[in-house]
């Protein structure tokens, strides 16, 4: 049996063009009256908007826009967490040992490493956390003499040496004594970037741990037949 919808009444769709007027939106609207949307984009698509409805509805707009920012941010922020949980989970079930450490330690010194030169290791980057990462790994791999680490920070004009020695330091656990003397680049004044604590190159002189972390990683590459 067809079943016929009730006409809604001239009363009601009176109520949604004084909705209109004075700046509610299509779904605004529709969801006040409890009407479709399309029937209130029908009722309402010549109706002109005076400049304190069109504020409302453009201030309604920013609003929502806001409203939508904030519910993709704490998506994001909840997938992150995810990931990290998940991440947490797979590195506590990762059987850490000597030759573990030592695989990590020779990707890193792939990527980042001197490798022409195999007569020791040179390893440089401008993250304090890779640098640190790196030199962990590092002890942790070889039974490292540390008299033998050296290091020489990349400076721009506008840093101060002392500072930055004190810092990287801090963070290598290298004495003043075997940090060489500074290299200045020229920089134009015209970009300075806050924080940046200059890149640093550390060397570690024994051939023998150099070839042995190059033969690492392509071993490893030969074995997965990259």
């Amino acid at each position: 049996m067809l079943t016929l919808s009730m006409p809604y009444s001239l009363e009601l769709k009176k109520q949604a063009i004084s909705l209109r007027k004075k700046g509610f939106s299509l779904k605004e609207v529709s969801e006040k009256l409890d009407i479709a949307k399309s029937t209130a984009s029908v009722w309402l698509q010549n109706i002109d908007l005076n400049p304190k409805a069109q504020k409302r509805l453009e201030d309604h707009q920013i609003l929502g826009q806001y409203k939508s920012r904030l519910i993709k941010k704490a998506q994001r922020e909840n997938l992150i967490k995810k990931y990290q949980i998940n991440a947490c989970q797979e590195i506590f079930e990762i059987n850490f040992n000597k030759n573990v450490y030592k695989l990590l330690c020779s990707f890193l010194y792939w990527c980042e490493g001197a490798k022409l030169n195999s007569t020791h290791v040179r390893f440089v980057n401008s993250d304090p956390k890779m640098i640190k990462i790196f030199l962990t790994l590092l002890r942790k791999s070889f039974e490292v003499e540390e008299e033998k680490f050296r290091a020489l920070i990349h400076l721009h004009d506008y840093h101060n040496e002392k500072k930055q020695k004190r810092f990287w330091s801090k963070i290598t656990k290298i004495p003043f004594r075997q940090f060489n003397r500074s290299y200045r680049k020229p920089n134009t004044k015209k970009r300075i970037r806050n924080n940046y604590p200059g890149c640093l190159a550390i060397y570690y002189y024994d051939h023998r741990i150099a070839k042995e972390l190059a033969a690492l990683y392509n071993s490893f590459v030969k074995y997965l037949g990259a």
